[in-house]
């Protein structure tokens, strides 16, 4: 064989072993092997450091906020704290402000964004998303008796939106559809929740989940009745490539749902205080 022959064969087998090894370390490679040439470095690192640093925007009652001594305290924060313990680790809240918190994970500055997160499918080929902790979406709700018990029931009737949201939006929607109800617009979530207890001008009301359990909270003789009209899941977000934190996470999650760990948090943090 001439040298360049040579040169020639073994040029083309260096590009087929090249090849070879890109698809076994490309991060969405299905093969056996490709697992050996990939680490989780994130969890590596929370279980070297001890802890699991949680990005938090602490501006976002009862999920998230600051107590008068400036410490971060909420439904998020408890949450963490649960499923942390679970792993043996201690939580590290990052205070950071909600639209730079995916920025923050790229970057390494923090393991998890738990922060009342809702799902974006936009985002799944940046980050990974648990499984859903709490329900944020637009629910039905009427006053406790009330007749009404689906969007159907609401011919005829009165329901309280507020100016320009979901429930807005999906109360148009409803009336495109052809059910004949009147909507009365507020400008705030609270204004149209006082005006379904009033009992006075409105019947119903579609408002998100965290409006109505803070209201139920506070002793609020209403309730969401049916499921909700449109879902607005809050999740743990962590980096793609964190494959054991996330099935830890969804685990714990899973774990903590049914032993009623989540309802407990719940009925914590939306009870009066």
């Amino acid at each position: 064989m001439t040298r360049r022959r040579w040169w020639l064969a073994g040029g083309v087998g260096a590009i087929v072993v090249l090849v070879a090894l890109l698809w076994l370390l490309w991060p969405e490679s299905n093969s056996p092997l490709s697992s050996l040439f990939r680490r989780d470095q994130t969890w590596q690192s929370m279980q070297a450091r001890g802890t699991w640093r949680v990005g938090v925007d602490p501006s976002f009652p009862p999920f998230e906020q600051l107590d008068g001594a400036g410490v971060p305290i909420g439904y998020d924060i408890d949450l963490a704290r649960r499923m942390a313990a679970d792993w043996g680790l201690q939580v590290e809240v990052v205070a950071i402000g909600f639209d730079s918190l995916v920025d923050a994970l790229r970057a390494a500055k923090i393991d998890s964004i738990v922060s009342a997160y809702p799902y974006d499918p936009r985002l799944t080929r940046d980050v990974a998303f648990s499984a859903p902790y709490f329900d944020a979406g637009l629910r039905l709700a009427v006053r406790d008796g009330s007749p009404i018990h689906t969007v159907k029931d609401l011919a005829g009737k009165r329901v309280a939106v507020e100016w320009g949201s979901v429930g807005d939006m999906n109360g148009r929607q409803l009336q495109r559809d052809g059910v004949t109800l009147t909507l009365v617009p507020f400008e705030t979530p609270q204004e149209a929740v006082q005006a379904l207890l009033d009992g006075t001008t409105v019947d119903a009301l579609l408002v998100d989940n965290v409006t109505l359990r803070q209201a139920q909270g506070q002793g609020a003789a209403i309730e969401g009745v049916g499921a909700p009209l449109e879902s607005n899941p809050y999740v743990v977000v962590a980096p793609s490539r964190a494959g054991d934190l996330q099935k830890r996470v969804d685990a714990t999650l899973t774990k903590f749902g049914q032993e009623g760990v989540l309802d407990d948090l719940e009925r914590t943090w939306f009870a009066q205080k």
